[in-house]
């Protein structure tokens, strides 16, 4: 929302800079974008008078000009405009100036004429013809008689460039801000200045129009308000420069006295209103009604749309004639043979005109207004103040009577009053009286311990919205800091903590944390060679996609893992280790939520990336996250992976996660031409099988006793199945089983190999004896015979 600063001085007197307003207007939470001065950069360009015209005596379509700009002697410039007589006064450009669109100019010599400067055209200083309707666009701008012709006087004072525009970012709970007034409220209650507003004042007198227009909503649920006022004898034509910049300054491009006082007043009040031609209402009827399904329109913009039972219109007895709070029909605007018009101002519920703007793909001034919710008590004085412009700038006759349908009871809201509440809230230490006197600056009346709320405020509805209020005003930094009360303090939750766990070991790992998307495209299945039957592939299909690659929810998470592997692999990053905890969606039934799993997800590949790599990031993450007593076996038949270069994980019986060699296949639909691994670990098995609690070991009293052993076994049996024999052989003695050598060769069978484990014994009561020793080895070498493995 743009505020002109000379529209905002009507209401409040503000003398200050743009900068010291826009801070102080921000700090009472009206927040100010930006500020711009029009024609700020503008130098040295004044009136002029031409005082003779005389033809270039080396070109045909130059003339030289003598000008005098108030300086003493006459300054000559050579120009080509056409549209140029003696006693003219047009903008002259000195040497030495610069122009709004940064352009310098400089004397010189035009086809050997001296010329000190440069005469001005509408466009070289930022404007257009709708800002001067009687300027020619393509020659130099002669000054008419709404400008001050003072010789040697700076442009923009002399025709009214010079205004300041601030922008505010205005939130949606704030409808009344977008306006003038809802600024000069705002601004009156910050600088602690008096609001002035003008009561509108209608003559009238031309005529009842009781009887020409029947006006009824048939809707009352979306339409609270419609008023109406006819003026005949339109007499459409320019509207006066005051006007017109007014509405530049404030963004919005002067069009005829007619629809510039509409404009006008939706920007003072923030009441959108619209000028229907009452040639083209059939039967004299308005009807505020829900359309037809199929029923169609021709708006403003020269568009015929379709309307269904969904859209509010307002309509004649026939026809629509407008779409209730967006635009009107082609045939409701005003013409150059328009004689009487209707005046409209309604308030329409804001989601009936949201979802109206919305299906028809039109967001106008008029909708971006009505659907944040407005005031009705704000029609009827919105309605005069149009009336009133017209009588004003004489551009019609206003006859007696207002045409309405009124469909809402007029009350305002109240909220209990309670300084004590909100001094605890605000950690403030406000007396009764101070608070009243900044609510009444917000024109909320105080009686007792009830505060009454203007209608034009529907953002406050309880005490906490009071207290906002008396803390903005009063000042938020003069609110002194205060440590947060009471006993509670913010902390990690056990799985918040979990999670972290998780993130630092893999950080150390030397894994990037990524982010990816919970919904994807049902192709990414095929991608990592889903099997099609896989029940994985059923998933929750979004109802409002934004397009088919966003399309489901995942029940993997291991597609996106390889989106992104590609996109580094594709721009070149040769080495490469991502993760992300994830999360994954799988449906149970129609009418339940899907069951939202978290799970690990981590990518690698490069030149040093292979399987054992991955290996030791998932031991060390289990390790740091104090999950034990984990299994690992070989799969052959993992989709995505490569067989017989994977293994699942498995805990209690339930399977943990499963890791390897990304299948060469899978790799390439990514368009990745190396090798990739990935694994996949269940977070929520993993909390729930971690052993959080630490216990202290006492530091051994006692020498621990290590032996080497063995063995030959088939090649299959995997080395996990020997430790765990070991380990239940052994019994509470065994402090440790490590692997530290697997040979095949010369010396081994064919299909058998050569595994030796380094066992490492120790007792907590005293140290061992040779006979305990003997006795744990030989029951280790009795259970691995029990599972083919011999001593070797």
């Amino acid at each position: 929302m743009n505020l002109s600063m000379r529209w905002l001085k009507e209401f409040v007197d503000i003398e200050m800079p743009p900068r010291e307003f826009s801070e102080a207007m921000t700090m009472s939470g009206s927040k100010v974008e930006g500020y711009e001065i029009e024609a700020e950069n503008t130098k040295n360009v004044v009136v002029g008078k031409v005082l003779s015209i005389e033809k270039h005596p080396d070109a045909d379509k130059l003339v030289v000009c003598r000008i005098d700009i108030g300086e003493g002697e006459p300054v000559q410039i050579v120009t080509g405009a056409k549209n140029l007589t003696v006693g003219d006064y047009i903008p002259v450009a000195k040497d030495n100036s610069v122009l709004p669109n940064g352009v310098k100019i400089k004397k010189g010599k035009l086809r050997g004429v001296p010329s000190n400067g440069m005469l001005c055209s509408l466009s070289e200083l930022g404007l257009t013809a709708h800002d001067f309707p009687y300027a020619i666009e393509d020659g130099i701008f002669v000054l008419g008689d709404d400008c001050d012709k003072t010789l040697g006087k700076d442009i923009r004072e002399a025709i009214g460039l010079n205004d300041t525009k601030v922008e505010f970012e205005i939130t949606s709970n704030r409808p009344d801000c977008f306006s003038v007034i809802g600024l000069a409220r705002e601004a009156a209650a910050t600088f602690n200045k008096e609001l002035k507003l003008h009561k509108p004042v209608v003559k009238a007198g031309n005529g009842d129009c009781t009887g020409m227009l029947d006006v009824k909503i048939e809707n009352p649920e979306l339409c609270k308000i419609y008023s109406a006022r006819i003026v005949k004898n339109v007499r459409v034509k320019p509207s006066p420069r005051w006007l017109r910049e007014r509405l530049r300054a404030m963004g919005v491009r002067p069009i005829n006295n007619i629809v510039d006082i509409t404009n006008y007043v939706m920007l003072e009040y923030g009441q959108p209103m619209h000028a229907f031609d009452l040639r083209f209402i059939d039967e004299g009827k308005i009807r505020v009604r829900l359309a037809k399904n199929g029923e169609k329109i021709t708006t403003l913009d020269g568009v015929e749309r379709t309307l269904t039972d969904k859209n509010l219109v307002i309509a004649d007895a026939n026809k629509p004639v407008a779409i209730a709070g967006v635009m009107g029909g082609e045939y409701s605007g005003i013409m150059d043979d328009t004689t009487t018009i209707v005046f409209e101002s309604a308030t329409f519920k804001g989601s009936s005109v949201r979802i109206t703007a919305k299906s028809q793909g039109m967001r106008t001034d008029a909708s971006s207004r009505y659907e944040k919710g407005l005031d009705p008590n704000a029609c009827l004085p919105a309605l005069e103040r149009a009336c009133e412009l017209v009588e004003l700038l004489d551009a019609g006759d206003v006859m007696d009577g207002i045409l309405m349908d009124k469909q809402y009871e007029e009350g305002n809201h109240t909220i209990k009053f309670e300084p004590e509440w909100t001094n605890k809230f605000l950690a403030t230490n406000l007396s009764r009286e101070e608070m009243i006197d900044i609510l009444h600056k917000v024109e909320c009346k105080v009686e007792g311990d009830t505060i009454t709320v203007p209608t034009f405020r529907p953002d406050l509805e309880c005490k906490a919205d009071i207290a906002e209020e008396i803390a903005r005003f009063y000042g938020y930094n003069v609110i002194d800091s205060t440590a947060i009360s009471g006993g509670a303090q913010g902390k990690f939750t056990e799985r918040q903590k979990f999670d972290k766990t998780i993130s630092a070991a893999m950080l150390a790992l030397g894994f990037n944390e990524i982010m990816t998307y919970s919904f994807i495209s049902p192709k990414y299945y095929n991608k990592i060679l889903m099997p099609e039957n896989h029940p994985l592939r059923n998933s929750v299909v979004i109802s409002n996609p934004l397009g088919e690659d966003t399309s489901i929810m995942r029940t993997t998470a291991l597609p996106s893992m390889m989106e992104i592997l590609s996109k580094n692999y594709n721009n070149r990053n040769s080495n490469v280790a991502l993760f992300e905890i994830a999360r994954e969606y799988i449906p149970t039934t129609p009418d339940e939520l899907p069951i939202e799993k978290n799970v690990l997800v981590a990518g690698v590949y490069g030149d040093d990336a292979d399987f054992f790599t991955l290996k030791g990031a998932v031991e060390r993450v289990l390790e740091k996250t104090c999950v034990k007593n984990w299994d690992i076996y070989a799969s052959e038949n993992e989709f995505g992976y490569h067989p017989g270069r994977c293994a699942v994980l498995e805990i209690n019986g339930k399977r943990l996660g499963v890791m390897g060699e990304i299948h060469p296949d899978a790799a390439k639909n990514y368009d990745i031409d190396t090798k990739v691994y990935c694994f996949t670990l269940d977070v929520d098995l993993m909390f729930e099988n971690a052993q959080l609690e630490k216990t202290f070991i006492p530091l051994p009293k006692y020498p621990a006793v290590s032996r080497d052993l063995a063995v030959i076994c088939d090649e299959d049996i995997p080395v996990l199945t020997l430790e765990k024999e070991i380990a239940k052989a052994a019994g509470k003695l065994l402090e440790e089983v490590k692997l530290f050598d697997v040979y095949q060769g010369k010396q081994i069978e064919a299909g058998k190999k050569s595994v030796a484990f380094n066992i490492v014994m120790r007792s907590a009561e005293a140290t061992l004896t040779e006979e305990q020793i003997n006795s744990v080895m030989k029951k280790s070498i009795e259970a691995l015979a029990s599972i083919g493995a011999t001593l070797r």
